[in-house]
């Protein structure tokens, strides 16, 4: 037994010695074939490497072309060439009546050539020897796609629009709003400023970088200049307590040809009238507050209407005023208590209107008057622009929703001028003839107006105006 217990023992260390001797062998086999396979590797990469250098490593394109073995130079080259392609496209920016035109050379826009070529040499060449080798394997069996990079200039982009830009930014102007004996002394609406949103812009052309590049050739394309709205510090209604916010209504008129003692008389009846406040449910009268119109006050003698005639009289011109704030009730949509039209059609309420849309007033018998029913105070401005020989009435005040519908005035008929009349002046000389009065078609005019508010009809009228013919007069001289 003993002898077998030792013998079972040899064996047993043999077989330890010669386990370990294997383990060992094993071990120096597996290091050396995994240093001969770094090695290899390494050499593989290594003259790859050499085999690639300066060009594009196989398998890698950008967006599908393929660049293999390609210098970047060529890369770069070939993406120049595709932006002179469409280097004649043309970016048109508006705004309003403000344009500017920018080609796609000038604000350098299309392929990134320069990038697209350091980033397709790119792959495979980082800093880690480890990453490299793994995007060289994945771009020779499997292939890599660069997503192209598209480039412009934002300076040059600035530069071209400068002009536009110039035009289109304001500064915002604070309200002006000065008070005195139930008259506004001195009143300036707040206006909003305003820029171009710089940043959006060049959103605008980021977003269409891919398709101007990808049409490969010249194209036109329009953008309407993004703006930015500034708010003044002090707007309209933080400048009074009286709920005075905003343009309710406008009204025009043109006084071309007039003599110049009717434009002083329109430009002293309107300095009359503008400031006025309307207190809400207030019924306005034209002639209480223009107030009398007499060379007592100031007015000088122009062609006015009295009896039947065309005469010189004191405020000739003043019905320029009534009919143009007559125009400025209308469209503010404000309830018309009384409005008379003129005896005859007068050529320069006519200028710039059809006929119909006049309104005359007599001191003290024939006023205009509408009633302030928006809860709100109405202020009045008016501006007088003798350059352009035109009067335009403002009324501002807080919108309510109302909206105003008005038809085209509609001539029912017409009526031809009787023969001019001729009457014999004995403080004219012999032979002189001098036309006092003016020839002028009847007709028999009207036109509707609706106003609804909250989806219900507040106002529905219809203004009739009855023209006579009116007559022409001349003076024949019989002084010897």
């Amino acid at each position: 037994m003993d002898f077998f217990k030792t013998y079972s023992k040899g064996l047993k260390k043999i077989k330890k010695a010669n386990l370990k001797k294997i383990s060992s062998i094993f071990f120096w086999f597996m290091t050396g074939a995994i240093l001969a396979s770094f090695f290899l590797l390494g050499f593989s990469y290594l003259l790859f490497q050499k085999t690639y250098q300066n060009v594009v490593y196989p398998g890698v394109t950008v967006d599908g072309v393929n660049f293999s073995q390609k210098s970047g130079d060529f890369v770069k080259k070939y993406y120049d060439k595709k932006n002179e392609e469409i280097k004649d496209t043309k970016l048109v920016f508006s705004f309003e009546n403000n344009v500017a035109t920018v080609s796609a050379q000038d604000i350098d826009l299309g392929y990134d050539s320069d990038l697209l070529a350091i980033q397709s040499l790119s792959i495979g060449r980082t800093g880690d020897a480890f990453t490299n080798i793994s995007l060289i394997v994945q771009a020779y069996f499997s292939g890599i796609n660069l997503e192209p990079s598209y480039t412009y200039t934002e300076s040059k982009l600035a530069e071209k629009l400068s002009s536009i830009v110039a035009k289109i930014n304001t500064k915002p102007q604070n309200a002006v709003f000065e008070f005195k004996d139930n008259r506004v002394t001195a009143f300036k609406p707040s206006l909003n400023g305003r820029d171009v949103d710089v940043e959006k812009t060049n959103d605008l052309i980021t977003q269409k970088q891919k398709a101007i590049v990808k049409l490969g050739k010249p194209q036109i394309l329009t953008f309407t200049v993004p703006i930015k709205i500034i708010e003044p510090e002090i707007t309209t209604d933080k400048a009074n307590n009286l709920g005075i916010k905003e343009l309710i209504g406008v009204g025009t008129s043109l006084f071309a040809g007039s003599i110049e003692s009717r434009i002083y008389n329109i430009n002293l009846a309107t300095s009359r009238i503008n400031g006025a406040l309307i207190k809400p449910d207030e019924v306005f009268s034209f002639n209480e507050v223009l107030g009398d119109i007499s060379a007592f006050t100031g007015y000088k003698q122009a062609y006015v209407i009295q009896n039947g005639r065309t005469v010189l009289g004191d405020g000739g011109g003043v019905c320029q005023v009534s009919t143009t704030f007559f125009r400025a009730i209308l469209n503010a949509g404000l309830p018309i208590i009384e409005r008379t039209a003129h005896a005859y059609r007068v050529s320069y309420y006519e200028q710039d209107s059809p006929p119909g849309l006049d309104a005359t007033i007599y001191v003290p018998t024939v006023d205009l008057k509408f009633k302030n029913d928006t809860g709100s105070y109405i202020l009045v401005q008016a501006v007088v622009d003798n350059a352009n020989q035109r009067l335009t009435f403002y009324f501002y005040g807080k919108k309510d929703g109302r909206v105003v519908n008005m038809s085209s005035p509609v001539i029912t008929s017409q009526a031809p001028p009787p023969e001019a009349k001729y009457e014999d002046d004995p403080t004219l000389p012999t032979g002189q003839v001098k036309q006092v009065d003016f020839a002028a078609w009847g007709a028999n005019v009207y036109f509707t107006r609706e106003v609804i508010k909250d989806g219900k009809k507040i106002i529905s009228e219809r203004f009739n105006s009855n023209y006579r013919p009116w007559q022409a007069v001349f003076l024949r001289g019989t002084k010897p």
